[in-house]
């Protein structure tokens, strides 16, 4: 009727590792929110980071607050002149602007951007067929 006391048997060693068993589980969890949250963040800053310094002249932004314009000056490094109507210009912070959402070509200088006379088409050797298989142009 009595159930008689049960005592725990002396087991052997319980092996060497010890404390690094119970903290094996809080770094692996360390480990996978570093490569899920953290690193990315990081990243998505650092490319942030770089857009808003390479704005210039001419480039269509959208602001934090979803107004979209055209940077018509950079002031200094912290403020840029984004004109969003017509005659209608404001000073805007840097790292306020949330994109670009068209970046300007740089201005070519007047040599490049003038072809020469006539272009290819008129010396006859212009076909982009030609070009594509091969062919020389004269």
């Amino acid at each position: 009727m009595f159930v008689s006391p049960a005592f725990a048997q002396a087991g052997g060693a319980s092996g060497g590792l010890g404390g690094i068993e119970a903290f094996l589980p809080i770094i692996l969890i360390f480990v996978v929110f570093y490569f899920l949250l953290i690193r990315p963040q990081q990243k998505k800053q650092k490319d942030h980071r770089l857009m808003l310094e390479a704005i210039r002249r001419g480039d269509k932004v959208v602001t934090g607050g979803g107004i979209t314009g055209t940077v018509t000056k950079v002031i200094d490094e912290k403020e840029v002149m984004v004109e969003i109507a017509e005659n209608t210009r404001v000073r805007v912070q840097r790292s306020l602007i949330y994109g670009v959402v068209a970046k300007t070509e740089p201005m070519k200088s007047e040599a490049e951007a003038k072809p020469a006379e006539g272009g290819e088409q008129a010396k006859g050797g212009g076909s982009m067929l030609k070009k594509l298989l091969g062919g020389k142009s004269e």
